[in-house]
């Protein structure tokens, strides 16, 4: 069901401070970046991200891993059949895909996400 960690991405309260730390310190490549909602930077293949807070406190500490199904709706049925709960609604980001949230046993976040037909690996 859970093809491969899509991205692991970090809460941050100003975004051009974090971008240059793994930018400029740690000498990551700069992917994309979405203003101050979101920068990827990727390494090895993998996507590690910056999430913006838009100045208010992010809504976990730690990291958010997040992995990739092909079909967000049959993983959603198979993990609440095994007791998951999802926090809020399925969400769709236009032209990106669709997530929803759910917390492990120490209460850290996990995202399930299905990119569009065209992207999937």
């Amino acid at each position: 069901m859970l093809k491969r960690v899509h991205s692991t991405f970090y809460w941050t309260k100003d975004m051009d401070e974090a971008v240059g730390f793994y930018r400029d310190v740690l000498g990551l490549d700069l992917r994309a970046r979405y203003g101050e909602d979101w920068t990827e930077f990727d390494i090895g293949g993998s996507t590690i991200a910056l999430h913006g807070s838009r100045g208010m406190a992010p809504p976990n500490e730690g990291a958010t891993v997040v992995f990739e199904v092909d079909d967000l709706d049959q993983a959603m049925v198979q993990l609440s059949s095994r007791g998951v709960r999802f926090e809020g609604e399925v969400t769709e980001v236009p032209e990106s895909g669709r997530f929803v949230s759910l917390r492990d046993p120490a209460g850290n976040l996990v995202q399930i996400f299905e990119p569009p037909a065209g992207e999937r690996r």
